[in-house]
C-alpha cells in the first residue's frame, strides 16, 4: 500500500547535515548570493583575500600588539633602573657612598638655624682658653705688636726620656688626652733678657702651635707675674691649609702689618707674610747659642721705622749680600 504522507527528498550524496541536541538536523546555512559576493570582493579589494589564506592577523591585533610592545619597553627600562639602584645599595662601600652623598646634600640644602645667644661654658680643668681673633686693641697703641713663637724659638722641651736631661731649666706636667706627662724644658740662653727688653719695645704676643695645655705652663714660667706677653695664641688660633702644615696668619690677628714683626725658626709658619718675619735658628742644646742677641739689634732699627717690613728686608738684603 502506497502511503500518502510527503516525505522529504534525501539530501544530495556528500552533504551531511549535523543533528541538534533534541535530534532533528539542523538546517543548513544559505549560501550567499553570487551579487552579495561579488559586492564583498570590490569593498575588500583584490589582495584582501589572498592575505587573510595567508594568515595575516587583521588591523585590531597589530594595534595590539604595537600597544603591548610599547608597554613592555617602558617597564622594561623601570626595571633596569630599579636593578641598578639596589645593584648600588646592595655593595657596602657604595651604601657609604650613597648615604654620604645624602648627607652631603642634606646639608646643602638645609642652613641650621643660629644657637641661641648664650655665655661661653667655662673651660674645663687643665684646659685654658684660647684668645679668640681678632685681638683686642692694645693698650698702648704707639707699641709695634712682635709676635713670638715658643718652642725651639724660646725654648726646647723634651717629653719623658728614659732618663732627665743633664740640662733643663724646669720641668713641666700637663695632662693631654686624660694622660699626665713630663716636659723637661730647657730655656734658650739670653731669654729672661730678650723678653724684658722687647716688652718696653713691643707689644708682646706668643704665638705657638703648641697645645694650650702644655704651653700654658711653660709660658707661666717664663713669665710669672703676667707683666710681659700681653696674649697668648695657641693651635686653635693657626690655620690648616689641609697638608698638614699650622700657619699663622698674622692678618687675622688685628693687627697692622706694617707693624707687626714674627720670629720664629719654622719658615712654614709665617708663609703667608715672609716680609714680617725674623727667621731665627732653631734651637735644640746649645749652651753657648746667641741667637737672641742678634735678633734683639735687628729689633731695635724695627721699633723705630714706621714700616716694619722695610727694616726686615734692608736686613734680609744684607744677610744675602754677605
Amino acid at each position: 500500500m502506497v502511503s500518502r504522507t510527503p516525505t522529504k527528498p534525501p539530501p544530495p550524496p556528500g552533504l551531511l547535515l549535523p543533528r541538534t541536541g533534541t535530534g532533528s538536523p539542523a538546517k543548513p546555512t544559505p549560501s550567499p548570493s553570487p551579487v552579495a559576493t561579488r559586492r564583498r570582493r570590490v569593498l575588500r579589494g583584490p589582495g584582501a583575500a589572498a592575505k587573510q589564506r595567508r594568515g595575516s592577523p587583521p588591523v585590531g591585533f597589530k594595534s595590539l600588539a604595537a600597544s603591548f610592545d610599547s608597554s613592555f619597553r617602558g617597564c622594561r627600562r623601570r626595571l633596569l633602573k630599579l636593578f641598578a639602584r639596589l645593584a648600588v645599595l646592595g655593595s657596602p662601600s657604595k651604601r657609604r657612598a650613597a648615604a654620604a652623598g645624602f648627607h652631603r646634600l642634606r646639608s646643602s640644602s638645609w642652613t641650621p638655624p643660629p644657637p641661641p645667644s648664650s655665655s661661653p661654658p667655662a673651660p674645663k680643668p687643665n684646659q685654658v682658653a684660647a684668645v679668640p681673633l681678632p685681638l683686642p686693641p692694645p693698650e698702648e697703641p704707639g707699641k709695634r705688636t712682635l709676635f713670638l713663637d715658643l718652642d725651639e724659638t724660646l725654648i726646647h722641651s723634651q717629653t719623658d726620656p728614659p732618663l732627665p736631661p743633664a740640662r733643663y731649666g724646669f720641668a713641666v706636667r700637663p695632662v693631654i688626652g686624660g694622660q699626665a706627662i713630663t716636659f723637661y724644658v730647657a730655656k734658650r740662653p739670653g731669654v729672661d733678657a730678650f723678653l724684658a727688653a722687647a716688652a718696653r719695645a713691643f707689644e708682646l704676643v706668643v704665638f705657638t702651635a703648641g697645645l694650650p695645655e702644655y704651653a700654658s705652663l711653660v709660658l707661666d714660667r717664663l713669665d710669672p707675674a703676667g707683666e710681659l706677653f700681653s696674649h697668648r695664641l695657641y693651635r686653635g688660633a693657626c690655620r690648616d691649609p689641609g697638608d698638614g702644615r699650622l700657619v699663622k696668619d698674622l692678618a687675622a690677628t688685628g693687627r697692622e702689618l706694617h707693624r707687626a714683626v714674627i720670629v720664629d725658626d719654622n719658615p712654614n709658619a709665617y708663609s703667608l707674610q715672609p716680609e714680617n718675619a725674623v727667621p731665627v735658628a732653631p734651637f735644640i742644646d746649645d749652651a753657648n747659642d746667641q741667637e737672641l742677641e742678634r735678633v734683639m739689634g735687628i729689633l731695635a732699627i724695627v721699633a723705630e721705622l714706621d714700616d716694619t717690613r722695610e727694616a726686615i728686608k734692608h736686613y734680609k738684603d744684607l744677610v744675602e749680600a754677605s
